[in-house]
């Protein structure tokens, strides 16, 4: 039922024109989606920690080449090339000790179905809930 509701609300954000700017509260596990200003973004209930093993194994998945990482406590920071030489960046931000803001931007002025394709990509790695 959680993945029916989440996939409902990706829905109404495709109907969405790039340009605008949509908020949605996710139900069950996921946060809040927005894409603004060339930017997908979300608060997972994650820690820094879980969001960038799922983000860089999404990235593997989908054939997206990283080609740097960093990370500490409070946030990471993942550059890649996809296979049109766009540049990927995902930042990871610390908000409390299980939850974490997501950004993630394809090319320069963004591309809302590739950032959704890799968050929905990275979803399938986050922990199960319990």
């Amino acid at each position: 039922m959680k993945s029916f509701l989440f996939l409902l609300l990706i829905s109404l954000m495709s109907l969405c024109g790039s340009g605008c700017a949509v908020a949605l509260v996710g139900a069950g596990a996921a946060g809040t989606v927005a894409y603004m200003k060339g930017d997908f973004e979300s608060v997972e209930p994650y820690t820094v920690d879980e969001v960038f093993v799922a983000a860089k194994a999404a990235l593997a998945d989908l054939g997206i080449s990283r080609i740097n990482d960093e990370k500490d406590a409070l946030s990471a920071q993942i550059t890649a090339r996809d296979a049109s030489d766009k540049k990927v960046s995902i930042s990871i931000k610390y908000l409390t000790d299980a939850t974490s803001k997501v950004s993630i931007r394809v090319s320069l002025f963004g591309d809302e179905s590739k950032s959704k394709k890799i968050y929905l990509k990275m979803r399938e790695y986050f922990p199960e809930d319990t």
